[in-house]
């Protein structure tokens, strides 16, 4: 596929914890013509996916690695630590990586945070997925460091979670590759960035479909000059001419003549 081809439909990656629901609205909105196809991947393999060609562009945990990849940096996520509900460390607010000294936390192969050093005791091995972790931290094994979204993901009632105020933290881009883009991603591109239909940069084609109203009718209402015309024909008429009555001679004016004026 070339970059002056428009594909039949837009495949987008998207990792856990990401919830595209937003964009996706905004896309069936102004391009109702391409579907959109969804692609849920494992975060590690967003890019590879992106590089082989299986989807035009994706949200991503950043940063991207290599310089194949462009890459919109949207937004930055709290991390968290996630514990048993009655775990000690639920009596604070928030929490540091000093408060985990002592625990046992769990830090999985797919992790998100690029943890140079994690924080508090090295468990007896590395559960193989962030879910696998979430177990464990059920069981009472460890505790888990992961961004807000995957806490919420994973969501138990028998689990909570707190702020970790000094911990690395996962940022969400916008990602795809550089070289022979579809032509389609300028229009997500448009959309996350947050331009309207109208933007200079947007595609014609979808800007013209957006002008029309939802009754069909240019801009203005379907008025153009002979609009005008009819109103400005309107606008002249006296007021004697009101639902079929002839005009008075000397108009309104003439009506009142001889009344005495009030004084004041």
């Amino acid at each position: 596929m070339t970059g002056s081809e428009v594909s039949p439909s837009f495949r987008l990656v998207y990792v856990p914890g990401v919830t595209p629901g937003k964009w996706v609205r905004i896309w069936q909105e102004r391009l109702p013509d391409v579907p959109l196809t969804l692609v849920p991947v494992p975060a590690a393999d967003a890019q590879a996916t992106l590089r082989a060609r299986e989807a035009e562009a994706g949200f991503v945990r950043l940063p991207v690695d290599g310089d194949d990849l462009h890459a919109i940096p949207l937004y930055t996520e709290t991390t968290v630590v996630v514990v048993p509900k009655d775990h000690l460390l639920t009596a604070a607010e928030e929490v540091t990586t000093a408060d985990l000294a002592e625990e046992t936390v769990l830090h999985p192969l797919d992790d998100t945070l690029g943890w140079q050093t994690p924080p508090g005791e090295e468990a007896f091995t590395r559960p193989e997925t962030t879910a696998d972790a979430i177990e464990l931290v059920a069981a009472g094994i460890g505790l888990l460091a992961v961004p807000q979204s995957l806490a919420r993901l994973h969501h138990r009632r028998d689990l909570t979670y707190r702020p970790l105020t000094d911990a690395p933290v996962s940022g969400v881009g916008l990602s795809w590759p550089k070289d022979d883009p579809a032509e389609l991603v300028e229009d997500m591109i448009g959309i996350v960035r947050g331009r309207t239909v109208n933007s200079t940069r947007g595609r014609p084609a979808a800007r013209a479909a957006e002008d029309r109203t939802s009754t069909g009718r240019r801009k203005d209402g379907g008025k153009g000059q002979d609009g005008a015309a009819k109103k400005t024909g309107t606008a002249g008429r006296g007021r004697g001419t009101a639902k079929g009555r002839p005009a008075r001679p000397g108009g309104a004016k003439s009506a009142r003549r001889g009344a005495p004026r009030r004084r004041s």
